[in-house]
């Protein structure tokens, strides 16, 4: 006999709702006690939910997107009969498993706790004082991955002063006080736990510690240096693809269901999604078989060396055997004159990777176009002027993104994603552009495009520009995404080849406007020109929409009127 449960959300702490960001498992899935269902995402972690019981799923309950707490129904579970599995049901996320391998497979907890405020009591009345690590949870000892301030630094109460690294999350610690920064006491790559003293503060005279320190964990997207890297990673994170015939690229092929089923924590996943390695072909050395991350190193390692069985996505640094070509030269550079070795930011790593997979994925191909923007720049002008004193500043970017609107209504198939032999048309319009930031581009999305007037769209450009820039951008900010603009105007350039941003099909390269004399039939006259970069999958768009498409958009800049038919 069987019998069909729900399978509901645990207590995972005081959170009123959290965000569903992934679902693991699908209808007709058999799964087993404590196997990951969904992963959910507060504004300190995020955390997967396991299944308290075994069985056959029969249903979903939950999407992507939506808001759950505790209670929630996830699944129904057609269960064997005999009741719960062996394991328990998740407990409270706060309660830290025992072992290393407890914490592979044990229900989700709350990654960090509210900590509490233990600063000298001296600091009230000025003085140094020493901003120690709070209470993190049951954790013995952590990984300072990032030191986000320097000695000198005037920091503010709650700041984040460093970012750690457990197995299951990453968390900013803050300071308890506001001051001048005198010493730093850590360094990355150090360990510290509850008490490690971080830094010592010089305290405002009227400088008063935290109520309550500020909730330490933040999932890894929003603290890596611009504090958006895995955000931008699931951006990125392509629809399943077909194989590709060349040996080294059939790690990007990942089968899901294996995938789901590899005995790995959720960062290692990240780790391995990052990489580009199939979880499914790491041999884990763990106990009970458990995927570590230096099974995922050594697992890379041997694919660059021609050893495995399928390239990661990031083979930005293999040799090229696996593919037929010649080795990568291997040169001592110092032979040649001085040199210095600079680590590439956390953002460069993980786009790296996810640029050479899309280069490399796609059949990529431009075509390059120009728009007459001379009535359309004299319009932005005058508007900025008639809201001079509202402080609302119309840009170049809000008018492109409302062109590339409309021609995603006219033209479907660049509003889609390749899934399978399946060409996924969607019905909502949620535009990426890229933003520049001190340690590389990631890629905002502004929401339902279609029902936004220009000067909320240029007031959400600017608003997400700056949180990018201040590494502050949300996972959620940068999923979703149709169509991406890549927009170089403030800085140069004629036109450009911009790479597709998986699993979106095409993306616009805007380069610098300039003026140039058109022949109008009676007289050369000067004409404000704005050049147009269209990249486009060949195996979704032919040249001819591809050059339709583009036309349409230097179209409608050129006479926004047309905007409206």
């Amino acid at each position: 006999m069987s019998n069909t449960v729900e399978i509901k959300v645990p207590d995972i702490g005081d959170f009123d709702s959290v965000e569903v960001i992934e679902v693991l498992v699908s209808e007709g899935d058999t799964i087993q006690a404590e196997q990951s269902l969904i992963t959910v995402e507060s504004d300190k972690a995020s955390m997967e939910i396991p299944a308290s019981e075994g069985g056959v799923v029969k249903s979903i309950k939950i999407k992507v997107g939506d808001k759950v707490a505790k209670g929630s129904v996830i699944v129904e579970v057609e269960a064997a009969a005999g009741g719960k599995a062996d394991a328990a049901p998740a407990k409270e996320a706060k309660e830290a498993p025992a072992t290393e391998d407890s914490k592979a497979s044990a229900a989700p907890r709350q990654e960090t706790q509210e900590a509490k405020a233990e600063a000298p009591a001296k600091a009230a009345s000025g003085g140094v004082v020493d901003v120690a690590v709070p209470d993190i949870g049951d954790f013995d000892s952590v990984e300072v991955i990032e030191v986000l301030v320097a000695e000198g630094d005037s920091i503010k109460a709650e700041q984040s002063l460093i970012t750690v690294e457990s197995d299951k999350a990453s968390m900013e610690i803050p300071s308890s006080h506001a001051g001048v920064l005198t010493s730093l006491k850590v360094k990355v790559g150090d360990k510290v736990a509850k008490g490690s003293i971080i830094a010592q503060v010089e305290a405002a005279g009227d400088s008063a510690p935290a109520k309550e320190a500020p909730k330490a964990a933040k999932p890894e997207a929003a603290a890596a240096p611009a504090k958006a890297d895995a955000g931008r990673a699931e951006a990125s994170a392509p629809a399943p693809a077909k194989e590709a015939p060349a040996q080294a690229l059939k790690a990007d092929v990942v089968d899901d269901a294996k995938q789901r089923l590899a005995h790995a924590s959720p960062s290692v996943r990240k780790f391995a999604r990052e990489l580009g390695a199939d979880l499914s072909k790491v041999q884990g050395s763990g106990p009970k078989g458990r995927i570590t991350q230096d099974d995922v190193r050594g697992y890379v390692k041997k694919v660059l060396a021609g050893q495995g069985a399928g390239a990661p996505a990031a083979a930005g640094g293999a040799d090229g055997a696996a593919l037929g070509l010649l080795p990568w030269p291997k040169v001592d550079f110092t032979k040649f004159g001085p040199v210095e070795a600079k680590p590439l930011s956390r953002i460069k790593k993980i786009s790296g990777a996810n640029l050479h997979r899309n280069w490399v994925m796609i059949p990529h191909v431009t075509n390059n176009d120009e728009a007459d923007i001379t009535d359309l720049e004299a319009l932005r002008v005058t508007l900025n002027k008639e809201n001079e004193k509202s402080g609302v500043k119309v840009t170049m970017l809000a008018f492109l993104i409302k062109a590339v609107v409309a021609a995603l209504k006219k033209f479907p198939e660049f509003n889609a994603s390749l899934d399978g032999d399946n060409l996924v048309l969607k019905q909502y319009y949620h535009i990426g552009f890229a933003a520049d930031t001190p340690n590389g581009l990631v890629v905002p999305v502004i929401r339902d495009a279609d029902k936004k007037g220009v000067a909320e769209l240029a007031q959400l450009t600017s608003e997400l520009a700056k949180k990018a820039r201040d590494g502050k951008l949300s996972p959620s900010e940068m999923q979703g995404g149709c169509f991406s603009i890549s927009s170089l105007g403030g800085i140069g350039g004629t036109h450009f080849t911009p790479i597709i941003n998986a699993p979106e099909v095409a993306i616009m390269g805007v380069s610098r406007s300039y003026h140039k004399p058109v022949w109008n039939g009676k007289e050369f006259q000067p004409r404000l020109t704005l050049p147009l970069s269209l990249s486009y999958d060949h195996r979704v768009i032919d040249g001819a929409s591809a050059a339709r498409f583009n036309a349409y958009v230097g179209a409608l800049l050129a006479d926004f009127r047309r905007i409206v038919l």
